[in-house]
Parts: C-alpha cells; structure tokens; sequence
C-alpha cells in the first residue's frame, strides 16, 4: 500500500466511521491538535531522563490514539475513552504530585530539556482542548474527551515538574 492514496486531493479526508469531510472541518483541526500532543509528548519521551516520566508519557500517547479514533468517529456506538480515563489520569497525577513540594510560584519552562518538551505538550494539550470545546459548539462530543485533555495537560505539567525536580 502506498503512503499516498490521492483521496485527499480535493480537501476531503475519510474519518474513521466512513463519512468525508473537508480537510478544514472543525472536527479535521480537533483531531490534528490531538494529534500535534502525541508528536510534542514524543519530543518529551526522548529527552526525559526518568524512567517513570517516560513511561507515562508512553502511556498518555497511546491513550492519544484512543481520543483520535473517538473524534474521527461520527455517530458510532463504540468509545475508546471512558470515564475510567480520567481516573486513572487523576491517580497518576496525585501519585506524582505527593513527591513534589509545594508550588510556590509560576514557573518558566526549560529547566531540562524533558521538562521544557512536556511544557510544549502541555500548552499543545489546552489548544486541542479548546479546538474539542469548539466542536462541541456544533456537533456531538462526549465530555469524557474533553475531560481527558484537560487532564493530561494537567498530567504533563506534573510530569514536567517532576522531571525538573
């Protein structure tokens, strides 16, 4: 199979459940932020040194695919996200944040070349959070996905600081 198909052409593109959309669609920019994470989360997987933070941010950019195939999924009856997501999210967040000190001020990216990466991803995680809220404006989005997203930008600032730590 060739890396080109020439579907895509016209400024179309298929979605997972079949359906073609314009290339400029909103849901086609929600799903490519997404996207944009899972290349700034592998940055920060490269230059982490902790082997802990690199195994989450693994973890996080495979849950990335799960979100994708959920956004480029139209009316279909199977989720990849839950609300089991969040959860987890949430622990691996506390877990982390229990064996850092006290945030006493804003901090300013780059400390370590890791640190600085998951920074990126942080900020790449709220634009695609805000690109999913927009979406929502006008087509169905589960909230779980959203919730998701503002989670692992939670998660990679905590990783960031634990990295930086």
């Amino acid at each position: 199979m060739s890396v080109y198909t020439k579907t895509g052409d016209k400024g179309t593109t298929g979605l997972l459940t079949g359906e073609r959309v314009d290339k400029s669609s909103v849901r086609v920019e929600a799903y490519g932020n997404v996207d944009e994470i899972n290349s700034a989360l592998g940055i920060a997987r490269a230059w982490c040194e902790k082997p802990q933070v690199r195994e989450e941010v693994l973890k996080m950019q495979k849950l990335l695919m799960m979100i994708m195939a959920d956004l480029a999924s139209v009316n279909s009856e199977h989720k990849y996200t839950s609300a089991q997501h969040i959860q987890e999210l949430e622990q691996t967040i506390d877990k982390f944040d229990q064996q850092l000190p006290p945030l006493s001020s804003f901090l300013i990216p780059g400390g370590t070349k890791g640190g600085a990466a998951l920074d990126a991803a942080r900020t790449t995680a709220r634009r695609a959070e805000r690109q999913v809220w927009r979406l929502s404006e006008t087509e169905s989005v589960d909230e779980v996905l959203i919730i998701v997203l503002n989670r692992m930008s939670d998660l990679c600032f905590v990783l960031m600081r634990f990295e930086e730590h």
